[in-house]
């Protein structure tokens, strides 16, 4: 198979989709990898890195797509990259359909294959492709966290763990899922006060179990998010609902609720946000304020560390790369029922249910689009 590798071309996205070991894996079973230049600059690998690989390198993002029968990216396809996906070409990348109507109707219009990473599912319910990404993400909510609680920031200028003789910060954490775990660790390893809100109560008795004693547990319910919001300095927003749109958990009435300075990290922003105030920032621009809380909604939060996150991605994403480039996505996915979970939008046909519910389109079949 003929799998392109464009460079990223989303603000500060940094990453790439595939290490120079994963060109090499797949140039040994065959494949002719084509990787554009200077793509994996970002992460640390030279194109000298990938030519010894076996990568045919080319010059532009245009001819990347032009000579690919599947493109391997890291993040969704941006607007000028709308054109270049052609039809029957499969895109295997995080898409986050269900925030983002202009990529959906875009993707549904090029008849293209869509495979979401963050849609693959085992049959433990657990998301292979997401999970690394999402471990990057919760430990740096509390790292980016922590900066903006800086009053140079406009934070209210907390140390979230204190020092001897003044009490810690307090961190607010909506959901106990990878993401949120990670940031539990991170805050009570820096020695905050900690709160996880979840509904899966057999999750809790989990993270009740293995968290350190900073660490609290807490049924999520309006009643609860609207009395901890009060006392919270960083609240981590990291709801997740696989494919769908993150449900709002705190709108933006309860922001009079919550003192000055204090900051929100949406970590869900990417599927809609858990805080109804929050949209997508960049890392050239991460915050914004609304009465006067800091909101940091950053989309692509692991694209800050690509050294760190792309090993982290390619070490999940590979086998599947192979599977789909060995079989061919058809076969493939009939003979993976976690890779046929990543379908998304084929041949102009909705098959996600959390996409076709999103934006109210017709749901087609996964099952009668593989036999």
């Amino acid at each position: 198979m003929k799998i392109g590798v464009p460079k990223e071309i989303k603000n500060n996205e940094n990453r790439v989709a595939l290490t120079p070991a994963g060109v090499s894996a797949l140039v040994n079973r065959g494949h002719i990898v084509y990787v554009q230049k200077t793509a994996g600059e970002g992460s640390g690998f030279s194109d000298a890195e990938y030519r010894k690989a076996g990568a045919k390198m080319k010059n532009d993002i245009e001819s990347t797509y032009k000579v690919a029968e599947m493109i391997v990216k890291v993040k969704e396809p941006i607007k000028s990259e709308y054109a270049l996906i052609k039809e029957d070409q499969l895109v295997f990348t995080y898409f986050h359909f269900a925030s983002h109507l202009p990529l959906t109707k875009a993707m549904i219009k090029s008849k293209a294959i869509c495979l979401a990473y963050e849609t693959v599912e085992l049959p433990d319910r657990s998301l292979p492709l997401l999970i690394p990404m999402s471990e990057v993400a919760g430990r740096m909510s509390i790292q980016q966290g922590a900066k903006y609680l800086e009053k140079p920031e406009k934070g209210r200028g907390v140390l979230l763990g204190g020092v001897p003789g003044v009490p810690p910060g307090k961190v607010m954490i909506l959901g106990g899922g990878i993401v949120g775990t990670q940031a539990a660790k991170m805050a009570a390893g820096l020695g905050a006060q900690v709160t996880i809100l979840d509904i899966n109560l057999n999750r809790l008795r989990h993270l009740s179990d293995i968290m350190p004693a900073n660490v609290t547990t807490l049924y999520s319910n309006e009643y609860n998010i609207r009395k901890l919001i009060k006392e919270s300095d960083l609240i981590i927003g990291a709801v997740l609902i696989p494919g769908a749109k993150a449900p709002n958990l705190i709108s933006k009435a309860m922001l009079k609720d919550m003192r000055p300075g204090t900051v929100v990290v949406d970590v869900a922003v990417d599927q809609g946000g858990c805080i109804e105030t929050c949209k997508p920032t960049t890392h050239a621009d991460p915050t914004f304020i609304i009465e006067d809380v800091v909101h940091y909604c950053v989309a692509n939060m692991p694209g800050a560390v690509p050294s760190t996150s792309t090993l982290a991605l390619t070490n999940a994403t590979l086998q599947y790369a192979i599977q789909l480039a060995d079989k061919g996505w058809k076969r493939a996915c009939k003979e993976n029922a976690a890779l046929a979970k990543g379908l998304n939008i084929v041949k102009g046909k909705v098959v996600y249910k959390g996409v076709a519910d999103a934006f109210n389109l017709k749901h087609e079949s996964v099952a009668s689009l593989l036999n």
